[in-house]
């Protein structure tokens, strides 16, 4: 199972309260943390998928 996040290991571990408690405890219990700390990737699709918008948007105007 992969479970992501972007919640910090020691928030994790330590939830504000008992209902998050429980969660964070059974994803603990199953999954292995891993913490990526490389570029996001998400920034460059946005950036790529406004720019296809701005294309056609300005293609059609012509």
């Amino acid at each position: 199972m992969i479970v992501t996040t972007n919640l910090k290991l020691a928030e994790l571990k330590k939830p504000p309260d008992l209902a998050h408690a429980r969660i964070y405890d059974r994803i603990l219990e199953r999954c292995a943390p891993i913490l990526f700390d490389g570029k996001n990737f998400r920034e460059e699709n946005a950036g790529a998928t406004r720019q296809a918008a701005k294309d056609i948007v300005n293609s059609k105007h012509d």
